[in-house]
């Protein structure tokens, strides 16, 4: 009897038994193993598996760790294609960050968006295509980065996109969505957008008018600002109707006295305003009407020009009031016969003729250029002005041009004028005053409490901010032979919080032929120095030149024609990477970060691929700014 309830309980013994191998979790390498077997080709012969493999302690190729959590993909570059099984990485319970950039992907979009705490998606330079449903993205609340750019999208860019409240970074250029732009929903989030190179049309949604003309270029439907073309709101076609007559007698009788009081409405109107004109225009010429007021940017402004230049315009200033010379109403020169400052940007307070006069100057740096002050004004603000000379390739309507454009620069990381000066032997630029001073002057001056502070957090924020602000001005001054031009540490300054913001970009254009060659550091370029050829990749060699200067901590003698007293920064990491001695490039003082050595050595390895001697080799700015993005 015993013996057959035994029996009895054996299969539910034998159940019980193996509950424990049955549920138990997948291991992680037995997860990527099978998302491997879903993907044709690719290069994944580090991904070896076995009894207690860690994918982390193995560093399989594109496994990104934090400590024995996979917490990201990176699997660019390696010719995939396939359906991706996406369901399996479901298990990854600490993945945030997929990159699958520049493979062979096609069809649609994969469904990424079950990956709900994802922060980072990029997609980019695939084949997929077909429409991206509206509400995909709406499960995927704490997404940071989307890029999805040069592949294959058609429809309406999805909505949900637009609603993603860290959204800070969307790149959909090169695709072939249409329609309209949706608004977004948090657009102080929002840093870095392009949507140049699509079908969209529209009027430009004002949330996204803070970015430059470069974000939507090639939609040729699309209007408002930034865009030149605005949108003209065109009349609603008159309803088509076929009434019967009795109908059509009562629409003209009702229609004619309606049509007779608008025309006499505007005709009215007309009359009024032309009236209201006469009258102000007569207060104003026979002194009545006060004082005229103008738009703060068109306001005009003395400036105090250094100690050196005040004996030149006094002598200036007398040679004129002897000469008797007409001066009319609307002259550059004020009564007291100093320069007018022309105000782009009032926002950092209003500053006027005492204030510049009373202020206490003292000069920060003397180029080739010119000279730069500092100017301490009694209300506060603290402001740098640059007094350039050799800058006479633009009339003053095209400088004036130009320097508007430069005060339209909304990126955290550009450096915008607050005001300008035109004279035909020199030009003074004014801009904000920078509390840390430049980078250079940060890792090479006084080792003080500022150098202290950079350590390697800081430095990889400094170099993101450096490459996403060149990109800035990629966009914008894409025409130019070479947008920035002039990008060195010198020219990085730094915020409060250690932001670098780019100055002194643009200046080709603005530059004598005689002054640019030795001014501007894109001539030291290989190219340059061999061919006489430039192009946007000397830009790419300059940033690597300040990458380099960051990791190492090194003064490059790039930056000086006899380099003395400094290193070849070029020869010497390109030496070193080439004997696998690349950890010891690392400056000494953030190396005992042991923790975030490989994301020093990747910044190290995208530094030394921007400076290749040949261009054709060199990194392409888009593929700099999504290498240093991947790193984070």
């Amino acid at each position: 009897m015993p013996a057959v309830r035994f029996l009895r309980f054996l299969p539910l013994l034998i159940l019980t038994l193996s509950f424990p191998t049955l549920c138990s979790p997948q291991s992680d390498a037995d997860i990527l193993v099978k998302f491997k077997q879903s993907v044709t080709h690719g290069n994944f012969s580090s991904w070896i598996p076995g009894p207690g493999v860690s994918p982390c302690r193995k560093k399989w190729v594109g496994v990104r760790c934090r400590g024995e959590d996979i917490v990201g993909l990176h699997l660019s570059d390696l010719h995939l294609s396939g359906t991706l099984d996406v369901h399996v990485l479901l298990q990854l319970r600490y993945l945030r960050s997929i990159s699958l950039m520049r493979n062979s992907l096609t069809g649609p979009i994969p469904e990424f968006n079950k990956l709900g705490a994802l922060k980072s998606l990029y997609l980019s330079h695939n084949q997929l295509r077909g429409e991206i449903p509206s509400e995909y993205f709406a499960p995927m609340r704490s997404l940071k980065k989307v890029w999805l750019n040069d592949n294959k999208f058609t429809g309406h860019i999805p909505e949900s996109v637009m609603q993603l409240p860290r959204l800070s970074e969307l790149h959909l250029e090169g695709n072939h969505f249409s329609g309209s732009i949706p608004p977004l929903k948090f657009p102080t989030v929002l840093t870095s957008l392009n949507l140049s190179l699509n079908h969209l049309e529209g009027r430009i949604p004002e949330s996204l008018a803070k970015f430059g003309v470069g974000s939507f270029q090639g939609n040729e439907g699309l209007c408002g600002k930034p865009m030149a073309n605005s949108c003209i709101k065109e009349a609603p076609p008159p309803v088509a109707s076929t009434p019967s007559p009795s109908g059509r007698a009562k629409s003209n009788y009702n229609g004619r006295p309606m049509l007779v009081a608008t025309t006499v409405f505007f005709l009215l109107c007309i009359v009024i305003a032309f009236l209201f004109s006469a009258i102000r225009r007569t207060k104003k010429d026979d002194g009545s009407g006060g004082k005229s007021r103008e738009p703060v940017r068109d306001k005009m402004l003395p400036v105090q020009l250094p100690p050196e230049s005040i004996h030149r315009r006094s002598v200036e200033k007398n040679r004129r009031s002897k000469s008797g010379s007409r001066r009319d109403s609307k002259s550059s020169v004020t009564k007291g016969g100093m320069a007018d400052m022309v105000i782009l940007n009032g926002e950092k307070g209003e500053f006027g003729m005492q204030d510049l006069m009373k202020a206490s100057a003292e000069v920060l740096e003397n180029g080739v250029l010119g000279f730069a002050y500092k100017a301490t004004m009694v209300n506060g603000l603290t402001v740098v002005v640059k007094r350039l000379r050799g800058m006479n390739r633009l009339g003053k309507d095209e400088f004036a041009a130009e320097m508007r454009r430069f005060a339209a620069l909304k990126h955290r990381n550009v450096l915008a004028p607050l005001a300008y000066h035109f004279r035909k032997e020199e030009k003074l630029i004014v801009s904000e005053y920078m509390p840390n001073g430049s980078l250079s002057y940060v890792l090479h001056g006084t080792r003080d409490v500022a150098h202290a502070n950079l350590n390697w957090p800081t430095r990889f924020k400094i170099i993101k901010g450096i490459v996403r602000g060149l990109g800035c001005i990629h966009t914008e001054f894409g025409t130019c032979e070479v947008p920035h031009g002039n990008l060195k540490s010198s020219n990085v300054l730094l915020t409060e919080n250690y932001e670098p913001l780019l100055s002194d970009y643009a200046y080709q254009t603005m530059a004598n032929s005689k002054n640019v060659a030795q001014a501007l550091f894109a001539y030291k370029s290989p190219e340059y120095l061999q061919y006489q050829q430039l192009s946007p990749k000397s830009d790419v060699y300059c940033l690597g030149i300040v990458i380099l200067e960051i990791m190492t901590g090194k003064c490059p003698s790039q930056y000086q024609s006899n380099g003395q007293g400094r290193i070849n920064i070029v020869q010497w990491v390109q030496t070193s990477i080439s004997e696998n001695r690349a950890q010891e490039l690392i400056d000494p003082e953030i190396a005992n970060n042991a923790s975030s050595t490989d994301k020093m050595l990747k910044v190290l390895e995208i530094g030394a691929a921007c400076v290749e001697s040949n261009p054709d080799k060199r990194l392409h700015l888009n593929e700099v700014v999504t290498r240093i993005e991947e790193v984070s």
